[in-house]
C-alpha cells in the first residue's frame, strides 16, 4: 500500500523530504490544539493582569488629582495671604516715607 493512502502514517516533515517524522497528522492536530489552548490561557491571564493594573492606575490617578486640587487650593490661599501681607508692608513703607514723625 502506498504511503499517500495511509493517513496516519503519511509523511509529515515538509523540511526534509523522504524522512518520516514521529508526529503524525492526527496527533499533530491534538498537539496544536493543546498549544493554542495554553496560549489562550496565557492571553486570558495577561488580559486579567492588565485590567487589574489599569484599575490600580485609575485609583492612583484619582488620588493624584485630589492631591493636586488640594495643593492648588492651598497655593491660592498662600498667595492671598502673601498679597495681604505685601499690601500691609507697602502701607507701612508709605507711612514711613510720608515724612518725619513729630514727637
Amino acid at each position: 500500500m502506498p504511503v499517500s493512502k495511509i493517513k496516519a502514517l503519511r509523511l509529515y516533515n515538509p523540511g526534509i523530504q523522504g524522512d518520516f517524522s514521529l508526529s503524525y497528522a492526527p496527533f499533530e492536530n491534538a498537539r496544536k490544539i493543546k498549544m493554542l489552548e495554553a496560549s489562550l490561557s496565557q492571553l486570558e491571564q495577561l488580559v486579567s493582569d492588565l485590567v487589574q493594573q489599569n484599575q490600580n492606575l485609575a485609583a492612583e490617578l484619582a488620588q493624584a488629582k485630589d492631591e493636586n486640587e488640594s495643593l492648588q487650593l492651598s497655593l491660592m490661599e498662600h498667595e492671598e495671604k502673601q498679597g495681604a501681607t505685601a499690601a500691609r508692608i507697602q502701607a507701612l513703607v508709605e507711612r514711613v516715607s510720608a515724612g518725619p514723625v513729630s514727637a
